[in-house]
C-alpha cells in the first residue's frame, strides 16, 4: 500500500494545541509524528537541500573532477 507524507511546520498553541488544514475526507485516521524544531537551522538546512540544483550544474567543476578522477587512475 503505497503512503503519502505530508510535512507541515506549524507553531503550537494555547494548550499545546496543533491545528492543521489537511487534504483529506473526514473521519480518515491518521497517524501523527511531532517533532519539536529547537530553532530555524533545521528548516534552513531543508529549504537549502529542496532547493535549486543548478549549483552542481557547472561546467569548470566538472572538467576539474574528469580531470582528478583521470589522475587517480593513472
Amino acid at each position: 500500500m503505497q503512503q503519502t507524507a505530508l510535512k507541515y511546520d506549524t507553531e503550537v498553541k494555547e494548550g499545546g494545541r496543533v491545528e492543521l488544514d489537511v487534504p483529506l475526507a473526514p473521519g480518515v485516521h491518521v497517524t501523527v509524528f511531532v517533532v519539536e524544531s529547537t530553532n530555524g537551522a533545521l528548516h534552513d538546512l531543508l529549504l537549502a537541500s529542496q532547493s535549486s540544483l543548478e549549483f552542481w550544474d557547472n561546467p569548470l567543476d566538472d572538467e576539474d573532477w574528469k580531470s582528478a578522477s583521470h589522475e587517480r587512475i593513472r
